[in-house]
């Protein structure tokens, strides 16, 4: 699956986070539920929030459009177009929309 700021899969999270009450829209990319690797694209709309997340072990963000504001350990940390955006370890976090976003979350968990 090829992912790009203008792409088709993008424009289509856009139009179903405009659309969703919550003012968000994902489509997992890779892996998912039991894996150890997880991949979701996800939409979300000026002032939507991402918040009081449980990070399981490695998570990071790229955002792929807009501007977003990643806060965890007591620290903020503003990413746009292309930055890669890492979560720390074992810590909760939360992600705040600036400028409508599409980001893409990458999680590995744990292995049991």
């Amino acid at each position: 699956m090829q992912i790009n700021a203008e792409g088709t899969v993008v424009e289509e999270l856009v139009r179903a986070a405009a659309a969703s009450p919550s003012g968000r829209a994902g489509k997992t990319v890779h892996g998912g539920s039991g894996r150890i690797l997880g991949q979701t694209l996800i939409a979300l709309n000026r002032g939507a929030a991402l918040d009081d997340n449980p990070n399981p072990a490695e998570t990071t963000f790229l955002v792929i459009r807009g501007r977003v504001r990643l806060t965890a350990d007591g620290e903020s940390t503003t990413g746009g177009p292309f930055d890669l955006l890492p979560v720390p370890a074992d810590d909760d976090y939360d992600l705040e929309v600036i400028e409508d976003a599409v980001v893409l979350i990458t999680v590995a968990r744990h292995s049991d």
